[in-house]
């Protein structure tokens, strides 16, 4: 037998599909190339690489390259798709709106159990909904407590983060990387594993790690500021009077911007007595008007002294007893969540001043602060999890945050709601509901729950589109084709040939826990849902290689593959939690390192016990 692996291991499209799937691990954990782009290239290279080489098969037929297109139709993609739409109409209309009041009225009665409570209902949600919208959920809540208690964030908003991932293991529909893996097992003959087949493991082992997210996890990360911490507004409008003599005495308006290379903004010019004169390109100032100009206190300061004008906030001239004065103006963040009006747009285009009313002041992005001064920040685009810093009039915020288009950290309790809200929690559990008892499969529910969501109005199709992500989309559709293409080849019964005969002597649970540590650092480095795709049929091989269940294999890929804690970018919202709180890279690597031990540990130990894998 080892002799025939190796044999099929020496064919080139063996070692090609191998060494493609070393090139697009590598692919996959550059954060500079963007995922789809990576994905796109993983998918040409196989149809390109089998159209000029065809490969024959052990039973003489032509691999069929129409293989690699299959992921486009996979059913587990389709449930992944309409639960990502599914959940977007949650957060559209607020549906879970009286959860997080609930938990921001018991914030004042006791704040340590009030915590604990918090991380389980994120873990339990996560369970049967993406735990993206549960972090939004949940984000305000605490920043509120915050904010109104001065405990900081950083002992809050992470352990949150990290309950979410822990409760979407619980359940074949808690993330699309569970899906993925059970769709993938089932084409490979591995017998249908239930919504809540692997429930108590997972809830047992949840417990444990919970506990040390409430009582350790607080007390060993540093106080971190959050980008909110500041909430002195950034940005005034003043007056600029010009005196006789000045620069702007007799120039044109057009020749006051060019000075400024176009990065004044005039708003209106008045003149004598509240005489307003419309901002064109040829109008001449003259001694005494006013320019009524928005910008930050030093850069005001510098069109003051440049225009060779006075500087006034109201009647006064601007000085140390008269400062600045930015009236009604506060300062609030957006946070770009998948599927928002904001997720992936052009910082010029997304057009927050006409839009909204408001102010761009600052992006945080992973972990760095982009300011709206720096150069070439138009071209910046916005991803999900950065936090926008933003400024405008309190009326101007609330009625972002009534919409419920964006989502608004400033501070406040009250979150969106609509009237539709009880009906797309209907939806969502009847989706659920259907799948659990097995009335009809996951991709079914889930794609009439999508209809009767956009059917009643709980969701537009512009916010059903905007919840698909491309990068979701590829990364699942090249996996898939690269799984298709080892198990084809021979390559994943090579590799798993090899993890064998590197593990010979081994108990089979000890085999069970490698393969799910391996999983758990994959994860954290490239993308989850590769790592569970291409991992599931070695995993399968392992277990057919050892005489033993493939089931425990499968769901230690399953479990491994959501060992998402130790860096920001394993998922998105890591990096969404990151950039709320103010958060650095070694604190996910001195929390999530533990969280991983303790998971791994726990899990492996149920599942050899339970399948007996001595």
């Amino acid at each position: 037998m080892e002799g025939q692996l190796l044999a099929n291991a020496a064919q080139p499209h063996t070692i090609g599909v191998m060494l493609l799937t070393l090139v697009a691990l590598f692919l996959f954990a550059r954060d500079s190339i963007p995922l789809q782009t990576s994905s796109l290239f993983v998918l040409c290279a196989l149809i390109l690489g089998f159209h000029i080489f065809p490969y024959t098969q052990s039973d003489g037929t032509v691999f069929p390259i129409k293989t690699f297109f299959l992921g486009f139709g996979n059913e587990a993609l389709i449930a992944v798709c309409a639960l990502m739409v599914a959940g977007q109409a949650l957060v559209r209309t607020g549906a879970m709106e009286p959860i997080g009041r609930f938990l921001a009225k018991i914030w004042k009665v006791s704040p340590s159990g009030s915590l604990l409570l918090t991380l389980i209902t994120g873990a339990v949600l996560s369970a049967f909904v993406n735990n993206t919208p549960i972090v939004v959920l949940l984000l305000p809540v605490l920043i509120s407590v915050s904010l109104r208690t001065g405990q900081p964030t950083s002992g809050l908003l992470l352990p949150m983060g990290l309950a979410t991932l822990l409760g979407g293991m619980a359940t074949t529909i808690g993330t699309s990387t569970n899906l993925l893996v059970v769709k993938v097992a089932e084409d490979l003959g591995v017998p249908e594993i239930g919504m809540f087949d692997f429930f108590l493991p997972v809830a047992i082992t949840a417990s444990v790690a919970i506990l040390y997210l409430w009582l350790i996890v607080p007390k060993i990360l540093p106080d971190r500021q959050p980008p909110l911490g500041d909430t002195s507004p950034r940005v005034f409008s003043a007056e600029i009077r010009i005196n006789k003599g000045g620069f702007a005495d007799q120039k044109t308006l057009a020749d006051v911007r060019a000075k400024f290379d176009g990065k004044i903004n005039i708003q209106r010019i008045v003149r004598g007595e509240g005489l307003s004169i419309a901002t064109l390109p040829d109008v001449i100032l003259k001694a005494g008007d006013r320019l009524v100009v928005s910008d930050t206190a030093d850069e005001l300061r510098e069109y003051e002294i440049e225009l060779g004008g006075a500087l006034y906030s109201g009647e006064k001239e601007v000085d140390e007893l008269h400062p600045l004065s930015a009236g009604d103006q506060s300062i609030a963040e957006l946070v770009v969540t998948s599927g928002s009006l904001l997720d992936r747009v052009r910082v010029g285009d997304a057009r927050l001043n006409s839009k909204y009313n408001l102010t761009l002041l600052a992006v945080h992005s992973h972990g760095k602060e982009t300011t709206a001064n720096t150069k070439g920040i138009d071209d910046l685009i916005f991803r999900p999890g950065d936090v926008l810093l933003v400024q405008g009039t309190v009326k101007a915020i609330q009625e972002v945050k009534k919409a419920g288009s964006l989502l608004v950290l400033d501070g406040g309790e009250e979150l969106p709601h609509t009237k539709k809200a009880p009906l797309a929690l209907a939806v969502m559990a009847g989706v659920v509901g259907l799948a659990a008892f097995r009335i009809m499969p996951i991709s079914i529910s889930a794609v009439l729950g999508c209809f009767v969501l956009i059917a009643t109005g709980c969701l537009r199709w512009r916010d059903a589109t905007h919840a698909l992500s491309a990068q979701v989309i590829f990364i699942i559709v090249a996996s898939l084709a690269l799984g298709s293409a080892l198990m084809a080849t021979g390559g994943a019964d090579f590799l798993a040939n090899v993890f064998v005969v590197s593990t010979q002597g081994l108990s089979p649970g000890v085999v069970l826990g490698i393969l799910i540590f391996s999983m758990g650092i994959m994860t954290n480095v490239v993308s989850n849902n590769a790592a569970a795709v291409i991992g599931t049929p070695i995993a399968v091989s392992i277990a057919q290689r050892l005489g033993m269940p493939v089931e425990p294999f499968v769901l230690g890929v399953l479990f491994g593959a959501n060992l998402s804690y130790a860096t920001p970018m394993a998922y998105q919202t890591n990096l969404l939690v990151m950039n709320a709180g103010g958060y650095k890279f070694i604190d996910f690597v001195k929390v999530g390192v533990p969280l991983m031990i303790i998971t791994w540990a726990m899990l492996t130990g149920m599942l050899t016990w339970v399948y007996h894998l001595y």
